[in-house]
């Protein structure tokens, strides 16, 4: 478990590095654009790009540390036992959803890859490089799944309380 969550921890703060660098990039963008008539080829596609990844490398972090959106109107009512049971409930479709979703996604890269698709703009990056974000991402999710599902069932998950509703 100390490995899944470093994991998690390095991706969530590649994430903020990288929606930092979006940032920097829409920043020089609108300067370069608006003050100095001289707009990039670069700063939008890469600074999506950038985006396009921080989201789901950082979706295991968020299970991991309850920060998903969570309706607890229905569950703050039940028992400890019944609330457990709820949270294994809501972890495994999470699981099935998240495998569903990297089968696919592999599959979409997987054949951009293959055929060396690319974005068609004028940077005419490949295809897959913002693809492969999906299952990597997923695959990312289903290791925190696995993990947090050990905790729901062992009774070791985080309290509720700091949590935002």
């Amino acid at each position: 478990m100390r490995l899944v969550t470093a994991i998690e921890t390095a991706t969530a703060w590649l994430a903020a590095s990288l929606l930092t660098l979006s940032g920097g990039m829409l920043t020089y963008e609108v300067v370069a654009r608006y003050f100095f008539n001289a707009p990039t080829i670069w700063a939008a596609e890469l600074s999506q790009l950038c985006l396009i990844w921080a989201c789901p490398v950082a979706m295991g972090w968020a299970l991991t540390h309850r920060r998903h959106i969570r309706v607890t109107a229905v569950t703050a009512q039940l028992s400890p036992r019944l609330r457990q049971w709820a949270e294994v409930l809501s972890i495994l479709v999470i699981l099935v959803f998240s495998l569903v979703v990297l089968a696919y996604g592999f599959e979409i890269f997987f054949d951009s890859f293959e055929r060396q698709r690319t974005t068609g703009t004028m940077l005419d990056m490949p295809s897959w490089i913002p693809e492969a974000s999906v299952p990597a991402g997923f695959a990312l999710l289903i290791l925190s799944c696995l993990t947090n599902l050990w905790r729901a069932l062992s009774g070791t998950l985080p309290d509720e309380e700091g949590v935002m509703e």
